[in-house]
């Protein structure tokens, strides 16, 4: 499964939220992959942050929840969420929102 995702960035936080990315706490980086994310990527345009991974698991539901309890993970989102800003079209329960494929080719 693909997901693409976005989320606005405070415009004075983009060195700080860039320079974080560069080293990624390796807990962190552990529970991503455990979790059955692979491919992860986070690209930037201006102050909208865009996101994708391919999810590679049986349960994303469930794998989405142990990363959410994982208290490195939690300290993770403590640092870097104060700089984003959800996108007015989120989802109940969304902090980023998940948009739709319109095109993919392999």
């Amino acid at each position: 499964m693909r997901v693409a995702q976005v989320i606005r960035l405070d415009p004075e936080s983009i060195e700080e939220y860039e320079q974080l990315h560069t080293a990624v706490w390796p807990g962190v980086l552990t529970r991503i992959a455990a979790s059955g994310i692979r491919n992860y990527t986070i690209y930037r345009y201006e102050t909208l942050l865009i996101a994708t991974f391919d999810y590679v698991g049986n349960d994303f539901d469930a794998d989405m929840a142990a990363m959410a309890a994982d208290v490195t993970t939690q300290r993770w989102w403590a640092v870097c969420g104060p700089m984003q800003r959800p996108v007015a079209e989120r989802t109940e329960g969304e902090w980023w929102h998940t948009i739709p494929e319109v095109f993919h080719v392999d």
